[in-house]
């Protein structure tokens, strides 16, 4: 990167702070996860005590002072527009994208206009304690051109995992050990991420593609992409398990998530 260019990124970053700070929520999937309840509603909208957890995350972040908010929206979404044009937005200032075909998961953010400096994109299904503001600062700090909210999930495997010895001619080779249904502990994406503006040059216009994809194809040239480690509260959404424990939750401790940091940690 150039000289002016580096200059021009690290001016744009010392002037951050929430107001000016643009927050991208994706909120156009179709949840097929969540099926038969998100062929009622789109998953944002899924309840969690008597508000939706899309209600819950613009709460959570105009709170923090992050009031200029995007909805990507596609599937079912006169719905999400009827909640939040009727009064459910607050403090925020809401704006919508639609998808009139799927765009992935970072394919939406090419729409999304007036993006000049560092910004944040997130999944509208996230329940999470998550400090925004310290996202947004530690990102900075990094250099990073994207960075990822980060969580540990601990994956359990259904089956006995043999490892095998190295021979590549046998057919039949030898059992060196044997993990019975091992437990494997990863840093996985919460769905939460920071980019810089340069970071959409890497996401094609009008084509479907993933923050995988991205991730991929900013490794591949040679850009700096970080992990923040948060280990407090998270759910995700997208799985059924999830969101019954955040129901649970909520409905055992009679308050908002927000509320709710000394519980139990989720994971």
């Amino acid at each position: 990167m150039s000289t002016a260019a580096t200059r021009q990124r690290s001016t744009r970053r010392n002037r951050w702070s929430p107001s000016s700070t643009k927050v991208a929520v994706l909120a156009g999937g179709r949840g097929t996860r969540l099926a038969p309840y998100t062929s009622i509603l789109p998953k944002p909208l899924m309840p969690i005590g008597n508000r939706s957890i899309l209600e819950i995350v613009v709460d959570q972040l105009s709170s923090r002072g992050f009031t200029n908010i995007t909805f990507c929206v596609g599937y079912l979404s006169h719905l999400i527009r009827a909640v939040f044009d009727n009064g459910a937005k607050g403090k925020a200032s809401i704006a919508y994208v639609q998808e009139e075909e799927a765009l992935g998961t970072a394919g939406p953010l090419r729409l999304v206009e007036g993006i000049e400096r560092t910004f944040i994109a997130m999944n509208g299904d996230v329940l999470t304690m998550l400090d925004y503001r310290n996202l947004v600062r530690e990102h900075q700090a990094s250099g990073n051109l994207l960075t990822i909210a980060t969580h540990k999930r601990t994956i359990k495997a259904d089956y006995g995992v043999l490892h095998l010895d190295g021979a590549k001619t046998r057919t039949v080779k030898r059992v060196v050990a044997y993990e019975e249904k091992p437990e494997i502990v990863s840093p996985v994406s919460m769905g939460i991420y920071v980019l810089e503006p340069e970071a959409l040059d890497y996401i094609p216009e009008g084509t479907y593609f993933d923050f995988p994809d991205l991730v991929h194809a900013l490794l591949a040239n040679g850009e700096l992409v970080g992990a923040y480690m948060y280990d407090g509260l998270w759910f995700d959404i997208g799985r059924q398990e999830d969101y019954e424990r955040a129901v649970e939750a909520w409905s055992e401790n009679g308050m908002a998530p927000e509320e709710t940091d000394e519980m139990v940690r989720a994971r």
